[in-house]
């Protein structure tokens, strides 16, 4: 089955959201969302998810799914938001508890936060799959970026997350706590396995030098042939080493704090204080 896809760009983060459907049914999956974040007022906004909705309400469609290809170091999730007015069941990972051991430490969170993945409506695993109303879709536990990454696999589209970016701008970094280019190197190894007509949705896009417009949808058989870090059967020695001084260069994401502290809690806000206000961390010297 070929899925219908629809695509929404958030410049400001560079994210890919997209809302996955059956061609000839109402069901849906809505996959990477975003919470708008207006980091200098600290203020969220929720005009990315409200594009979402309407689109979804305009078309008819039943929301089943709003999964997470992974805890996003570069912008929030409106998990929470979406299913609130859509219904529909928050997935991710299983390894998301590895994530909230790391990171619950870092940001001293407390016993208070759980750290069971118990936030999630469903956790996956490696080889697991799910319907979205008469269409089947696959899990391939795809660790690298961070040990908890996933592609989904939905009929002949695979929705990689940050494993990969479209040909000409390459692979996802990997030096983030439990980061390691040599996973990232046998992930990519996993999807390259699948049909060479297997459409792959990339979960960000940055324009590559001499490249004029977004761009958020390729091939297996186009990242095999051109992919600029991986691609032409590079071997994984050549990769990791590449891919690990490439990363020695790279600034944090600009939203990172704010975006772990709420995507390891599946989008929700930390508990708001006896006054009911809430607060985010900036733990000093610690990532």
């Amino acid at each position: 089955m070929s899925p219908a896809v629809k695509a929404f760009f958030d410049e400001a983060t560079n994210t890919v959201s997209y809302v996955v459907h059956e061609p000839a049914g109402s069901a849906c999956a809505i996959i990477d969302s975003v919470l708008d974040y207006d980091q200098a007022a600290g203020r969220t906004c929720t005009e990315s998810a409200d594009a979402i909705i309407a689109w979804i309400k305009k078309e008819g469609l039943r929301t089943e799914w709003i999964l997470e290809s992974h805890v996003h170091a570069d912008h929030l999730s409106a998990a929470p938001y979406l299913q609130e007015r859509l219904g529909g069941k928050i997935g991710i990972g299983d390894q998301i508890t590895v994530i909230q051991d790391t990171f619950g430490k870092i940001f001293n969170e407390g016993t208070e936060f759980q750290r069971d993945g118990s936030q999630f409506d469903r956790l996956y695993q490696e080889g697991d799959a799910f319907m979205i109303g008469q269409m089947r879709g696959e899990v391939l536990h795809t660790p690298g970026h961070t040990p908890a990454c996933l592609t989904y696999v939905i009929g002949d589209a695979a929705f990689v997350g940050d494993t990969l970016f479209m040909p000409d701008f390459g692979t996802a970094r990997c030096d983030f706590p439990g980061g390691s280019s040599a996973d990232l190197y046998n992930s990519i190894q996993k999807i390259l396995a699948l049909p060479d007509s297997t459409r792959i949705f990339v979960g960000h896009d940055y324009k590559a030098p001499g490249r004029d417009d977004y761009a958020w949808e390729t091939t297996v058989g186009e990242q095999k042939a051109l992919n600029v870090h991986i691609g032409a059967g590079r071997s994984i020695e050549e990769f990791t080493r590449m891919r690990d001084a490439r990363d020695a260069t790279l600034g944090m994401p600009r939203l990172i704090l704010p975006s772990l502290q709420v995507n390891m809690r599946a989008g929700q806000m930390p508990e708001p204080d006896d006054q009911g206000d809430i607060f985010l961390k900036i733990p000093v010297n610690k990532i």
